[in-house]
């Protein structure tokens, strides 16, 4: 499944999963942002595997917020962008 997002004043969230058995799997969050450091990517994609396929941009925001630290910055991308991309890609690209 794919979904994309531009943030608004910001830049393009890509996300491409699988879902199993109604579980978010195989969770890739990509697009023209920057993390530091860099393995904050990672983090956030294991954080949303393994979430059911129908949670809320909430949960998954917050489960995005969950999983970094405070020393991660984010220039043109948000946890809420993050939650809206995979929403998108579970929903076949429609709008949430």
């Amino acid at each position: 499944m794919h979904g994309e997002y531009k943030v608004p004043g910001g830049k393009l969230v890509v996300a491409d999963l699988d879902v199993t058995d109604g579980y978010l799997a195989d969770v890739r969050i990509s697009g023209d942002f920057f993390l530091e450091p860099d393995t904050a990517l990672d983090t956030i994609n294991q954080a949303l595997c393994g979430l059911p396929a129908d949670s809320s941009e909430a949960v998954l925001t917050a489960a995005v917020e969950g999983a970094l630290d405070a020393g991660v910055s984010m220039y043109g991308i948000s946890p809420e962008a993050v939650a809206v991309v995979v929403r998108r890609a579970v929903d076949g690209g429609a709008a949430s």
